[in-house]
C-alpha cells in the first residue's frame, strides 16, 4: 500500500523509477526515459501527466524549463518511507521462516563442537552465523531543523539506522539532493572495506566545502555497516583435550590457552581476523605457531573453516591443537563439516 493514500500503484512506480534514475545518472528525468526504464507500457504523453501530477503534490520538482524532473525532499522520504516499509516486511518474513532454523542450527553448533573435540581429541570452536563483510544498500540525507540532519542508512541484512546530526551550515535543497546523489552514487553497495582512504578523499573532494558533512555521514555509515557484523556466537568444546599434549600442557601455557578459549571476545577477535581476507581466501586456513593472530595460541596449530548459509551469513569453524596434529585427518573433518551445514541449512532456502 503507497503511504500516501494519493498516490496510486503507477504514481509509486514511475516516482521510484525518477529517483532510482536520478541516482544513478544525477540528471533530471525526462518521460521518455521512464518510459523504457518502466515495464508500464505506457505512452510517454501519459507518463507525463502522471510527472506533471507528482509535480503538483510535491514529490518532484523540474530545475529547469523543459528540463525532467528530479526528486524533491518530499520525493526522497517517501523513497526512503517505502523502502523501511519494504525491509520491515521483509524482516519479518525472514524471521519467521528462519526462527525455527536458527533454533535448529544453534543446537547443531553446540553438538558439532562437541563431536569434533571428541573426534579429533583437540580443542574446537565455532561462531555463530553473522553477517560477514556487510554492504551499504542506501542513504538519505533529510532537514528536520536548522543545522540537523536526518541520516538514514539502510544496509544489508535489512538494517536500518536513523540519526541525528550537527551541521555547521545550513545546507539549501539543491545542495542537500546533490549530497543524496553523492553519496548513494559512491557508495552504494560497497563494504566497510571498500570504503577506503582513496573513496574518502575524492567523496570528499567532490563535495567541496561540505566534506565536512560526509565525515558525518561516513561515521554513522561505519556505524549501522558494524552493527550487522556484531553479537557474534562463539561455541567451544575440548578445552582440556590440551593437556593431553606434553607441550601444551605446561603451566603457563595451558591456563593461556584455556583462558582464550574460556573468553569469547578474544575468539571474536580471531574470528573477524580469519575473514579479513579476500574471498578468495576464505576457505580452509592453517596458521602454524607464530601465524596465528591470537598471542596465546603461538604454539599451537590453528586450522579455520567458513560454512556458508547464504545472503551474506557466514560462520567460522576452529580446530586448536599441537603443532604436529594430523593435518590430514583435520582438514578432511572440515570440508565434510562444510557440506553437511551446507546440505542442511543453505539447501533448504532455495
Amino acid at each position: 500500500m503507497p503511504l500516501d493514500a494519493l498516490l496510486d500503484d503507477r504514481k509509486v512506480t514511475i516516482l521510484k523509477a525518477i529517483i532510482k534514475t536520478y541516482l544513478e545518472t544525477g540528471e533530471p528525468v525526462g518521460s521518455r526515459t521512464i518510459s523504457k526504464y518502466s515495464d508500464l507500457k505506457l505512452s510517454s504523453a501519459t507518463i507525463r501527466n502522471e510527472m506533471s501530477d507528482l509535480e503538483e503534490m510535491g514529490y518532484i520538482i523540474q530545475p529547469h524549463t523543459s528540463a525532467g524532473r528530479i526528486p524533491s525532499d518530499k520525493g526522497y522520504r517517501f523513497y526512503v518511507d517505502q523502502i523501511m516499509l519494504d525491509k520491515e516486511s521483509e524482516v519479518t518474513e525472514f524471521k519467521e521462516m528462519m526462527v525455527q532454523k536458527v533454533d535448529k542450527l544453534e543446537l547443531v553448533l553446540k553438538k558439532m563442537a562437541q563431536v569434533l573435540a571428541a573426534n579429533t581429541n583437540y580443542a574446537t570452536m565455532i561462531s555463530g552465523p553473522s553477517y560477514h563483510k556487510t554492504k551499504l544498500k542506501f542513504i538519505q540525507l533529510s532537514k528536520m531543523e536548522k543545522h540537523k540532519l536526518l541520516v538514514v542508512v539502510v544496509v544489508e541484512g535489512n538494517i536500518i539506522k536513523n540519526t541525528m546530526i550537527d551541521i555547521a551550515d545550513n545546507l539549501s535543497d539543491e545542495e542537500l539532493l546533490n549530497l543524496n546523489i553523492l553519496l548513494n552514487s559512491s557508495l552504494n553497495g560497497l563494504t566497510i572495506e571498500d570504503i577506503n582512504l582513496d573513496v574518502i578523499s575524492k567523496l570528499k573532494g567532490d563535495a567541496g566545502i561540505h566534506s565536512q558533512v560526509v565525515d558525518l555521514v561516513l561515521n554513522e555509515v561505519a556505524v549501522a555497516i558494524k552493527a550487522g557484523e556484531e553479537d557474534l556466537q562463539i561455541y567451544t568444546s575440548g578445552a582440556t583435550n590440551i593437556f593431553k599434549y606434553p607441550e601444551l600442557s605446561d603451566g603457563d601455557k595451558a591456563s593461556r590457552l584455556i583462558d582464550t578459549l574460556e573468553h569469547k571476545e578474544v575468539l571474536q577477535e580471531f574470528v573477524a581476523e580469519v575473514n579479513s581476507g579476500t574471498e578468495e581466501e576464505a576457505g580452509i586456513q592453517v596458521y602454524i605457531g607464530d601465524e596465528s593472530p591470537v598471542q596465546s595460541m603461538k604454539d599451537c596449530s590453528v586450522v579455520t573453516a567458513n560454512y556458508d548459509l547464504g545472503g551474506g551469513l557466514r560462520g567460522t569453524i576452529g580446530i586448536i591443537g599441537p603443532k604436529r596434529m594430523d593435518y590430514e585427518k583435520v582438514l578432511g573433518t572440515l570440508r565434510n563439516l562444510m557440506n553437511q551445514l551446507d546440505t542442511a541449512f543453505k539447501k533448504d532456502e532455495r
